[in-house]
């Protein structure tokens, strides 16, 4: 199970079984949403810090970061579609820009 905290900006997971945690790692600030991407055994965590972080799984208890996207802060909320590779990220309005979905591919 994976959980995405916000003070300190951690990811956690745990072994559903045992319930106990195999591992820790920081990430960016404010997450709101994780998806586990199982093609690639990536975990995207959409930070409203202004990034999404792409998680590795090495192994069921290693992960590590190897990819950063930048966003635009507050942009914390989004969609992963498996089928189209495709995660998509909902950017709010700010007094200089219109709201937007920005759509990054995955591979």
């Amino acid at each position: 199970m994976f959980v995405a905290t916000r003070r300190p900006a951690a990811l956690l997971v745990y072994d559903t079984e045992t319930g106990k945690r195999v591992a820790s790692l920081p990430i960016d600030g404010d997450a709101d949403d994780l998806f586990f991407d199982a093609e690639h055994k990536h975990i995207y965590a959409i930070c409203g810090q202004g990034a999404v972080d792409v998680i590795r799984q090495q192994d069921a208890d290693r992960y590590a970061i190897v990819a950063k996207a930048v966003t635009a802060a507050g942009a914390r909320t989004g969609l992963f579609s498996a089928a189209r590779k495709t995660l998509y990220v909902a950017v709010p309005s700010h007094s200089s820009s219109a709201a937007e979905i920005r759509v990054y591919s995955v591979r």
